[in-house]
């Protein structure tokens, strides 16, 4: 079991830092690859740019929850989520890879 996990290409956990706006201001992102890979998708699916698409995300937990503690973890339960709904399970993906 353990070799599946370990033995996935490390770039897929690098950091990677993106740039954009959260409600009119300028903020840096850091997500590993593989969660930036499933926004970019989703954002894609949406006819949308990666920085459009989160920032419409957050403007829509701001109405709806107020300023999130964590936003990067609510992106990366947003990934895990939509894998979920879309019959993907975060194991059965990387034992693919």
């Amino acid at each position: 079991m353990c070799q599946i996990f370990a033995g996935q290409d490390p770039t897929r956990y690098e950091l990677e830092t993106r740039s954009m706006r959260l409600n009119g201001q300028s903020t840096s992102i850091r997500l590993e690859k593989a969660f930036w890979t499933i926004l970019d998708e989703m954002a894609q699916a949406e006819g949308l740019t990666t920085p459009v698409f989160v920032s419409k995300l957050h403007d829509e937990v701001l109405e709806l929850h107020g300023e999130p503690r964590n936003f990067t973890a609510l992106l990366r339960c947003t990934c895990l989520l939509q894998r979920e709904r879309a019959g993907i399970s975060a194991g059965s993906q990387i034992a693919a890879e």
